[in-house]
């Protein structure tokens, strides 16, 4: 059974690649290509667009507030990016290259991998640390395909690290759900290359939102208060690592819904009632500036795909935007983040979301508040004299 469930995602992980390379033969690799403009195209935009997802794009699965045919005003008539924009989320659980083909079908424009921004994005830069070390992925989705995709080489998810400790979650017998799985799988056997059980982790990284709260609270704090090996005596923390800190986001339900900041807070009273030292971890997702000055570096490589002779790579050492719009419905999230990133980032805060007030947020107050992204497009489209 462990076999088999190993099988499984080493399978989903040979999709995801596949799923890659069919993009890149049937998508021009080139951003140059599919951005590039005529001579006579307009000058450079000055300013560019980052879009929160949930809230303000979709709600669920299904677009709001006039988004595809505001979305469409980014473009030339020939279908060529006009206006550099991205996607600033703190969800994730999927590969960008997948979200990106979501977001093109949903939308009926072509969205770039290099236009989606995750909360776990920066993971990436945690590579060259962790890249022969084993790992655990935790959260909804395909949490390990998304690590492995990065440069991981030993990551397991906490689905799978579970199963090979039995009666790790003393519930277990009571969950009825099961996990989907394809029949193409079945006859595949295959066994990961180290031993789990004498192996420590050496991080665990929460790629998105947990959904078995009771297991994975369980589970990490044992990998965590263990040095990496649970069932053993106590150790050193590995190092943890949220890919956001949302309290609560937007999603199909009429009210908001708790995230992956309500399951840090959990994990932490937990896991600093049973230990003699306070949990330790590293939070990235907005609002933290880094997140912002990361969006910002994309932003200016997007520019240059699109403008590949306005300047060289190497003379990009600081934004040259005039402005970059945030645009988002949670003020303690989206609005913050812009603030405390300060220049070149303005904030465009809509009612489609978290936030539903008739005035501005009293405590982060945004640039200007709308109620739809449509809404948001037309101001800033205004504002710099785009038609």
């Amino acid at each position: 059974m462990r076999g088999f469930r190993f099988a499984l995602v080493r399978a989903a992980r040979s999709r995801s690649r596949a799923e890659l390379h069919t993009v890149q033969r049937h998508r021009p690799s080139d951003l140059a290509q599919r951005f590039s403009h005529s001579a006579s195209a307009p000058a450079r935009p000055s300013f560019g667009i980052a879009f929160d997802i949930d809230g303000v794009i979709l709600r669920g699965r299904s677009p709001i507030g006039g988004t595809p045919r505001a979305i469409r005003r980014l473009y030339s008539e020939e279908g060529t990016l006009k206006i550099p924009f991205l996607f600033l989320t703190n969800g994730g659980g999927v590969p960008e290259h997948r979200r990106a083909l979501e977001l093109s079908q949903l939308l009926g424009v072509n969205i770039s991998p290099k236009q989606v921004v995750h909360g776990h994005s920066p993971y990436r830069e945690l590579v060259k640390r962790f890249e022969d070390d084993l790992i655990v992925a935790v959260g909804k989705g395909e949490p390990a395909v998304v690590m492995s995709e990065y440069g991981f080489r030993k990551v397991l998810s906490i689905d799978e690290y579970a199963s090979y400790y039995k009666d790790i979650d003393p519930l277990a017998p009571f969950k009825t759900w099961k996990v989907g799985q394809t029949d193409s799988y079945m006859s595949a056997k295959m066994h990961p290359s180290y031993d789990v059980y004498s192996e420590r982790v050496k991080g665990v990284f929460v790629v998105s939102d947990p959904v078995d709260w009771g297991r994975d609270l369980q589970v990490l704090c044992d990998i965590l208060s263990t040095g990496g090996l649970p069932g053993t005596e106590k150790g050193d923390q590995p190092p943890l690592y949220f890919a956001a800190d949302d309290l609560e986001y937007q999603a199909a339900f009429p009210s908001e819904r708790l995230g992956m900041g309500a399951f840090r807070i959990v994990l932490e009273s937990i896991f600093n009632e049973i230990n003699d030292h306070p949990l330790k971890y590293t939070s990235y997702g907005k609002p933290n500036p880094f997140v912002f000055k990361n969006a910002a570096n994309i932003l200016e490589k997007l520019v240059l795909s699109m403008y590949p002779n306005s300047q060289t790579s190497m003379e990009v050492k600081d934004c040259q935007f005039s402005t970059i719009y945030m645009v988002g419905d949670n003020p303690k999230v989206d609005i913050n983040g812009a603030m405390k990133a300060g220049h070149p980032w303005s904030s465009v805060l809509t009612r489609t979301g978290v936030f539903r007030g008739k005035d501005n947020d009293p405590q982060f107050p945004a640039d200007a508040v709308v109620d739809t992204v449509e809404d948001a497009i037309n101001y800033i489209l205004e504002k710099e004299c785009v038609q």
